[in-house]
């Protein structure tokens, strides 16, 4: 899937998500001339990220870590010191990435994530803006079709039941808002980037922040889904891409997709490690019709790279294809 297109003037590009699936986005991204925005979220309360989120009351740093790194244009060696994590038997660095601790000394010297962000951007000379999605952490909730609640994404994901909705809270009484730098980049956006990612706890806590939602609803650019290429155990079970869409649309309270991106190519079984990849189910079904419904168009393509047992996106196919639909945009 190779397109040739000239675009003058670099393309501003915001890819909300987190966990593993938005750096792929982003390592693809940035080989090309655009104006990159990462918006991620900030509830995640697992591993280190959580262990430092719960004794120093700060935004989780794990995905931004990653972002970071990714985005990074420092020394390859000098990134691999920074995503470093300490071994077991080290005591209470046990499992911690070095760049964890890192962002959370800075964070505490600054007083606000933010500055902090922006203080270690210009250390590792950073291709882009990086933002958490709101500048403290969130708790995520979410109600399943059996009635019962559950508060915290770790324990939501574990729990490996189907769930109704979500949505989050900043432990007080005003709903959680984002930054006018996280709006604005929506706002200013060519196009929007949602996904690929777990949807309930990588895609939809972003998108459930009102004035996310809000942004998302009212900007000018192009919002592209770029659907899971598997679905998640007692989450998405036997889910369609349409399915995927739906959901999306539903937490933000209205049609905001406008294109959804697909992978064609069949996973072979030996590429599925069950044990390791224990939260996966089968291969996402795909439902154009219903994705037509909901105002967006379909694109499919072979997106796979088959690697470490398991299938992924292919980060450079996917930019490719990303900046053609950039290309395409014409901004008002």
């Amino acid at each position: 899937m190779t397109y040739n297109y000239e675009i003058k003037d670099p393309r501003k590009i915001v890819v909300i998500g987190g966990g593993s699936g938005q750096p792929v986005i982003l390592r693809g991204l940035k080989q090309y001339h655009v104006d990159l925005t990462a918006i991620i979220t900030v509830a995640d309360d697992g591993g280190s990220s959580g262990t430092l989120r719960d004794y120093l009351k700060m935004v989780p740093p794990g995905d931004i870590r990653n972002v970071l790194s990714v985005l990074s244009t420092v020394d390859q060696e000098f990134i691999d010191f920074f995503q470093y994590r300490f071994k077991e038997g080290d005591d209470f660095l046990t499992g911690h990435a070095l760049g964890n601790l890192v962002i959370a000394a800075m964070s505490e010297k600054t007083g606000n994530i933010f500055p902090a962000i922006e203080y270690l951007s210009k250390i590792l000379k950073v291709n882009g803006h990086v933002y958490p999605v709101v500048n403290e952490p969130l708790e995520l909730h979410a109600k399943f079709t059996d009635g019962t609640e559950l508060t915290g994404e770790a324990e939501i994901t574990a729990i490996h039941k189907e769930i109704e909705r979500v949505w989050v809270t900043a432990g007080q009484e005003q709903p959680p808002e984002a930054s006018r730098e996280v709006v604005n980049a929506i706002l200013d956006a060519d196009v929007v980037v949602l996904g690929p990612g777990s949807l309930y706890t990588s895609i939809l806590p972003n998108i459930v922040v009102p004035n996310v939602a809000s942004a998302l609803r009212n900007t000018r650019a192009k919002v592209v889904y770029i659907s899971n290429i598997m679905t998640q155990k007692g989450e998405t079970d036997d889910f369609s891409d349409g399915d995927h869409l739906r959901v999306i649309n539903q937490h933000a309270e209205g049609e905001i997709v406008d294109v959804v991106v697909m992978n064609s190519g069949i996973v072979p079984e030996e590429y599925i490690d069950w044990q390791h990849w224990n939260e996966l189910s089968h291969q996402v079904r795909h439902d154009p019709d219903a994705i037509i419904e909901q105002g967006a168009v379909p694109i499919t393509g072979d997106l796979l790279e088959l690697r470490d047992d398991g299938a992924f996106h292919d980060a450079n196919v996917l930019a490719d294809l990303l900046m053609q639909i950039a290309s395409d945009t014409k901004q008002n």
